[in-house]
């Protein structure tokens, strides 16, 4: 009876070699892995998420807890509802502290920490100079004159907010933010760390083309980002991606003109403004695409980014070492290029990297 046992153990061990030797050969052999793909709309936008297992996954449940967490993220953030978290705080006429949630608190908190870093070039407080140039829940029409401009700069600057605990205080009560620089990497990042705790470990999630990713894809390789590539009348400016992006785990977020901007008698205009001059900005910078820890870090940096000209950037990364960006810069007779800060490595480029 002992024998037969040990022969039953032996047979179940021979096995479970086997079968691992097995499942070790499909991932050698590059037979992909399982990929569930659940996607749906929030923040004005839309969203894509992936996730690679050797399990089939429910995704209607999944799908689920995502869509709740979105909507109460875009409950909090969203300048186009009149009932959302920060209307009612913009809205709010007074120096009195201010108490609001703790998502909307780290949100704006890191706002300030980038405008710090990036010496004011990010700020969170433009939701009224926005407005002056067509963008926003509420814009105005034409082109603002420059009196109504000096008029909202008077209180427009990352000073005239304070983070105290749990609650906000505004120096000037006329002051309003906007989250839409960095409420979406957010957004980013706590559908990722809400995926990371179920156990999912090879995930890429996007929404409105900013991403973070862990992991390997299907194929057991790093996930692909591609590079926008604007079109133009050019032959190389028809391709969908001036180049791709592969690297471990990171997040990646865009910043562009060319996607939001607005008609003013005539005059096209980004929606990229200049918190210190109050205007939109014009430069060679065609788009700016930031690597960093966190998809909110990468959001942020990238809106800074494109509000300065390329050498401005370059030499403020120099003191942020955590950072890598990718600018697609334009010259005046229409040549594009690429630069990087970091010798970052871009798969099939289809302009020279300066």
């Amino acid at each position: 009876m002992i024998v037969l046992v040990k022969i039953f153990q032996i047979i179940k061990l021979i096995k479970t070699q086997l079968m691992l030797g097995f499942l070790l050969l499909i991932v050698q052999c590059g037979v992909p892995a399982l990929q569930t793909q659940i996607e749906g709309h929030t923040m004005g936008t839309t969203y894509n998420i992936k996730i690679v297992s050797d399990y089939k996954i429910n995704s209607i449940d999944i799908k689920s807890s995502v869509d709740s967490i979105l909507v109460v993220l875009n409950q909090q953030m969203s300048t186009w509802d009149p009932e959302s978290e920060i209307s009612k705080f913009n809205r709010w006429g007074s120096l009195d502290p201010y108490k609001v949630s703790g998502a909307f608190f780290k949100v704006v908190e890191k706002g300030l920490d980038l405008s710090q870093k990036t010496d004011g070039m990010f700020d969170i407080t433009v939701y009224d100079l926005l407005s002056l140039w067509g963008f926003g829940p509420n814009p105005k029409t034409g082109i603002p004159k420059k009196k109504q401009i000096e008029s909202v700069l008077l209180y427009t600057g990352y000073e005239n907010i304070i983070c105290n605990t749990d609650n906000l205080i505004k120096k000037d009560p006329r002051m309003k933010i906007d989250l839409n620089s960095i409420a979406k990497g957010y957004g980013v990042d706590v559908v990722f760390d809400f995926l990371k705790s179920k156990g999912f470990e090879n995930i890429f999630v996007e929404v409105g083309g900013e991403v973070r990713y862990s992991g390997h894809n299907r194929k057991y390789k790093n996930w692909s980002v591609g590079l926008e590539n604007p079109p133009s009348n050019a032959v190389n400016e028809q391709k969908p991606f001036f180049g791709i992006l592969e690297v471990e785990s990171s997040a990646v977020a865009t910043s562009a003109n060319y996607r939001n901007f607005v008609d003013l008698d005539g005059t096209i205009l980004g929606h990229t403004i200049n918190p210190k001059s109050g205007f939109p900005v014009q430069s060679d910078i065609i788009s700016v695409t930031v690597i960093a820890e966190t998809c909110m870090e990468a959001d942020g940096w990238a809106t800074a980014l494109m509000a300065m000209n390329h050498n401005e950037g370059a030499r403020m990364l120099e003191k942020n070492k955590n950072i890598s960006a990718i600018w697609l810069l334009q010259e005046d007779n229409g040549t594009r290029y690429i630069s990087t800060n970091r010798d970052q490595k871009i798969v099939n480029p289809i302009y020279d990297i300066r």
